[in-house]
C-alpha cells in the first residue's frame, strides 16, 4: 500500500513531498496495515494551520486503523500542539521529514515504537542537502531546490522558526538536479526554495542566484523552460537581470515579495524596500524584458495600517503592473513581533483584502486582454489546461499534461485564456 502524503502551502513543500515520499518508502510504511497518512503542513497563517487540522481529523474518522504522520512548518513550530491531537501518531520536524530513519518512529514499527515527538531544534541546521528526486507526483512542471531557511526576521513571519536560518544547495547538485528531471522528461523546471534571492552567501565563492540560473541553463541546454519561484527584489544582482535580458529560457513572469506598498507599514514590518524601490524594479526589468509579467504577495490590513497607508498598498497594483495578486488577510502568528502591535477589527481586514483581490482581478482580466489574437507556447498542466510561458491559464484542446504545445488566443472568460492549437510541439 502506497504511503499518502496531504501537503499544504508552497512549491518547497510540494517538493519536499518527493523526497518524504521515498523516505517513507525505505523505511517501509507502505507495509503497514491500514496504511500511511502523512501531512506535510504549512504555518503561514493561522487559516493554514487551521486546515491542517482539520483534514487531520477528517482523515481520521474516514481511516480509523491508518497511521497519522503530521510535520512542516506548522509541526516545526507548535510540535506540541499537534502531539496532544488524539488523531495522530506521529509529529516529525521540518529536518527530520527528510530523513527514512525518522518514519521507523511510528508506534508499533522497528525501533522507537513509543516516541511520539521527534522534532529537533532547527537552528542548529546549517546545511541542505541535494535530495534527489526523479519526478513531482501529478505535476506537469518540477520543482528543485536551491535554498531552505531565512536570515531575515519580518515582524509578521513565522517561517524563519519552522525553516531556521538559510542555506544553500552547492550549484554542481543543483544542476545535476535539473538534469535529471530534464532527462526524465520535464521541459519547465522551477527554482524554489524559502528565500531564492539570497542564494549562494553561505557557499564557497557566494555564487548569487544570477550565476546559478545562468548556470543551469548553460549546462541543461535540453530544458526547455526554467521559472523561479518568489523572489525579493531588492536582492536581484546584476547576473539575474542579464539573464532576464538574455536568456529567453527563463520565464517572464516574476513574482514578488511585495507585502505592503506603504513605506511605514514596510518599515514596521522590517522589509528591507520601499515602495519606490519595487516600483522601479518592475519598470527597470520591463525595459530589458518586454513581455515580463508580475505577481506579488501582498499583505491587506497590517497592525496599525491605516486607510491612507492601505490605499499605497492599493494603488501598487497599478504602479507596478502587477497581475498575478496573492492577498493574505494579516493573520497574527503567535512569538511574532507583529502579534503583539495594535490590532484592527476583523472586519476592516477582512474588507481591506476583499478590495485586493477585486483590484487584482481586474489587473489579471487586463493582462488577458493583451493576449487575445497573440501566440503563446502552452504548457499543458492538466488534459485542457495549459500556462503561458507569463504563467496565465488558457483552455486548450490538445496537448498531453507535460507538453508544450503552440496556440493562437481567441479570447477569454474573465480568468481563462480560450486557446486554438496551431501545431504540434516539436
Amino acid at each position: 500500500m502506497a504511503v499518502d502524503i496531504v501537503t499544504f502551502g508552497c512549491r518547497l513543500n510540494t517538493y519536499e513531498s518527493e523526497v518524504m515520499r521515498r523516505e517513507a518508502d525505505a523505511a517501509g510504511l507502505g507495509e503497514l496495515e491500514g496504511g500511511v497518512v502523512v501531512f506535510n503542513t504549512c504555518a503561514v497563517t493561522g487559516e493554514a494551520v487551521r486546515q491542517a487540522r482539520q483534514a487531520i481529523r477528517k482523515a481520521r474518522r474516514e481511516n480509523p486503523q491508518a497511521r497519522i504522520v503530521v510535520t512542516g512548518c506548522a509541526a516545526q513550530t507548535d510540535p506540541d500542539a499537534f502531539a496532544a491531537m488524539d488523531e495522530v501518531d506521529l509529529v516529525l520536524g521540518n529536518e527530520e521529514k527528510l530523513h527514512s530513519h525518522s518514519y521507523r518512529a511510528l508506534p508499533d514499527f522497528g525501533v522507537n515504537d513509543t516516541e511520539k515527538l521527534r522534532v529537533n531544534d532547527i537552528m542548529s541546521v546549517t546545511e541542505t542537502a541535494a535530495h534527489m528526486v526523479d519526478a513531482i507526483e501529478g505535476r506537469a512542471r518540477a520543482f528543485v531546490q536551491v535554498q531552505n531557511g531565512c536570515d531575515h526576521r519580518c515582524t509578521f513571519c513565522i517561517i524563519p522558526y519552522g525553516r531556521g536560518n538559510s542555506r544553500s544547495v552547492p550549484m554542481g547538485a543543483v544542476v545535476e538536479q535539473v538534469k535529471r528531471l530534464a532527462g526524465n522528461g520535464y521541459r519547465e523546471v522551477v527554482i524554489t526554495g524559502v528565500d531564492i534571492t539570497s542564494y549562494g552567501a553561505d557557499l564557497p565563492g557566494t555564487p548569487r542566484l544570477g550565476r546559478l540560473v545562468r548556470t543551469v541553463l548553460k549546462q541543461v541546454p535540453d530544458l526547455e523552460r526554467l521559472r523561479l519561484s518568489s523572489i525579493d527584489s531588492i536582492e536581484a544582482d546584476d547576473d539575474l537581470m542579464e539573464a532576464l535580458t538574455t536568456e529567453t529560457r527563463l520565464m517572464p513572469h516574476l513574482h514578488l515579495s511585495l507585502q505592503s506598498g506603504d513605506d511605514m507599514i514596510l518599515k514596521r514590518m522590517k522589509r528591507r524596500h520601499l515602495r519606490d524601490h519595487s516600483i522601479r524594479f518592475c519598470q527597470e526589468v520591463r525595459a530589458l524584458r518586454p513581455d515580463a509579467v508580475f505577481g506579488a504577495d501582498i499583505i491587506a490590513g497590517f497592525p496599525t495600517e491605516t486607510e491612507a497607508m492601505f490605499e499605497n498598498s492599493f494603488k501598487i497594483v497599478a504602479e507596478c503592473g502587477l497581475t498575478h495578486l496573492h492577498v493574505f488577510p494579516f493573520s497574527p502568528r503567535e512569538g511574532t513581533p507583529a502579534a503583539r502591535m495594535p490590532q484592527l477589527d476583523r472586519r476592516i481586514v477582512k474588507d481591506r483584502a476583499a478590495r485586493l483581490r477585486a483590484a487584482g482581478e481586474a489587473a489579471y482580466r487586463a493582462h488577458l486582454d493583451t493576449l487575445v489574437g497573440s501566440t503563446q507556447k502552452l504548457l499543458i498542466e492538466r488534459d485542457g489546461i495549459g500556462r503561458t510561458e507569463g504563467f496565465a491559464l488558457a483552455a486548450v484542446d490538445a496537448g498531453a499534461p507535460g507538453e508544450i504545445v503552440p496556440a493562437r488566443i481567441a479570447g477569454h472568460d474573465g480568468a481563462l485564456l480560450k486557446a486554438q492549437f496551431l501545431a504540434k510541439a516539436a
